[in-house]
């Protein structure tokens, strides 16, 4: 040290000082404390993701929420509650949504309606995100041949038109079920066509984005070391990379969500799948096509149910995107 500059001395009690760490003090937040903290902040998210609670709750709760709302049942057809020409009536205080042209309460109908739409929607999509992720594992680690067959068999299903798929898979199956192995109908007529055929249409998105990470992720330098360890394939697969494909399958899948309640719409619209006997919104907006003019109320508020509900998934997908983001600020 140079003559006449002053000498600095930090004592070992001033650095120790200098850092003081308070019991309780939040040192860093885990991947789950950073996902419901950034979804949290989304209002609309936060506001969707409360409704689709709550109608799932209505859904299954759904002989309960019409008897204390005081409604008929969905397939009880009351003439007292048709006008003089025996026309239906619209909304009022014993009937909501009004009445359809047998006399049936279409507040009711709504209100069962969700079940079809939910189901469907829910079920079908995990199916087919189930049968997405695994094929798309498959096709993007081992690649080779197996990427080729599994490729190809994808190309393949989303060569076809959906609907026309679903009107052919629906006729077919509609009256005894199909594809039987040892005596026993796989598919059953009713809502397990539908889910079938949404399934088959669907798993295909999953399959090729799934594929795609993976193809970039088995190139990483966490899977060169597993396999510099002796691990096997299985646990690479299911312990190196799948974890870090749960943020995409879920987003992904909730965007399918919406996507596949439109298709059974669609699919009842045109009489597929579902029992006319299970209310279904597709299946009310088509038998109020015909008298739309006399009875808006028919096609109106299932219609609105319908665009609610799907617009409720596509904005918790989007939020769930951000959330998930890791490139979304903290």
């Amino acid at each position: 040290m140079s003559a006449g500059a002053p000498e600095l001395l930090l004592e070992p009690e001033s650095v120790s000082e200098s850092v003081e760490i308070v019991p309780g003090d939040i040192l860093a937040r885990s991947p789950r404390q950073l996902f419901w903290r950034r979804f949290r902040r989304d209002r609309v998210a936060t506001a969707s993701a409360a409704f689709i609670i709550v109608l799932i709750v209505v859904a299954i709760l759904a002989p309960l929420v019409v008897k204390l709302l005081g409604l008929q049942g969905p397939n009880v057809q009351n003439p007292n509650a048709l006008d003089a020409f025996g026309s239906p009536t619209g909304p009022s205080a014993a009937h909501p949504f009004g009445v359809d042209q047998l006399g049936r309460d279409v507040a009711s109908r709504v209100i069962y309606g969700a079940r079809a739409s939910l189901i469907v929607g829910i079920v079908g999509t995990l199916v087919a995100t189930l049968l997405g992720t695994a094929m798309g594992l498959l096709a993007g680690y081992y690649r080779g041949w197996t990427d080729t067959f599994i490729s190809r068999t994808v190309d393949v299903f989303l060569a076809f038109p959906v609907l026309v798929l679903g009107l052919g898979i629906g006729a077919a199956c509609e009256v005894r079920g199909c594809f039987s192995i040892g005596g026993t109908k796989l598919i059953q007529p009713g809502i397990v066509t539908v889910i079938f055929i949404i399934m088959i249409s669907s798993f295909t998105y999953i399959a090729r984005i799934v594929r795609g990470q993976v193809l970039s992720l088995r190139e990483k330098e966490f899977v060169e070391a597993a396999q510099s360890l002796g691990a096997s394939d299985k646990r690479i697969i299911f312990k190196e990379i799948l974890p870090n494909l749960v943020a995409p399958i879920i987003v992904y899948s909730t965007i399918l969500i919406p996507q596949n309640i439109l298709y059974e719409a669609a699919l009842s619209f045109l009489g597929v799948g579902i029992d006319p006997s299970t209310p279904s919104w597709g299946a009310m907006i088509a038998d109020a096509t015909s008298i739309f003019k006399q009875a808006w109320w028919f096609m109106t508020f299932p219609g609105i149910a319908l665009l609610v509900t799907v617009l409720a998934f596509n904005l918790v997908g989007d939020g769930l995107q951000d959330a998930l983001n890791p490139r979304t600020s903290k």
